[in-house]
């Protein structure tokens, strides 16, 4: 089995300058979007070896209603991650999942444009992640192949809700 990487971009926001940028949180739409990612990944059958997040608002209120609808267990694996605060990169990504060892399997939540730049350098794949939406990477060596990228309408048909949103 190869590395998985795991990229969520955290949900719904507020709306820029309503407070400073670090501290913006989520709308009750986003908060729902998260819960609904965290319901499909555990109904994909996802487990993570480490779960890594932005340590801004909205990326850790992502995370952590995602992570509350799985087993107690998982929860354990939230590790906020300075990086992903913005400027995240390829080579940072490649760098935290080598941490979780050569069949790991890391989930990172963090902001756009770093997780579609990740996701391109590492595949060569042109992906744009919505608020709330996944993309999933399978790692060989530096590079990688997109196995999968995922709407947040998407993620609430595989949750068992109403396909609401991008």
């Amino acid at each position: 089995m190869a590395r998985q990487l795991w990229l969520l971009r955290h949900a719904e926001a507020e709306p820029h300058g309503t407070r400073a940028d670090a501290e913006r949180r989520l709308t009750a739409r986003g908060e729902s979007q998260a819960r609904t990612a965290g319901v499909a990944l555990r109904r994909l059958g996802a487990h993570f070896d480490a779960v890594l997040f932005s340590p801004k608002a909205r990326g850790r209120a992502t995370a952590e209603l995602a992570v509350a609808e799985w087993n107690g267990a998982e929860r354990e694996l939230l590790r906020a991650h300075p990086p992903l605060a913005g400027g995240f990169d390829a080579q940072g990504a490649l760098e935290a999942v080598s941490e979780v060892g050569p069949d790991g399997r890391l989930l990172i939540v963090g902001h756009e444009p770093d997780l579609s730049g990740v996701v391109g350098a590492l595949t060569g794949a042109r992906a744009e992640i919505k608020k709330g939406g996944l993309a999933v990477v399978r790692l060989q060596g530096a590079g990688g192949e997109l196995a999968a990228l995922l709407r947040p309408r998407e993620l609430a048909l595989i949750a068992g809700g109403p396909a609401d949103g991008d």
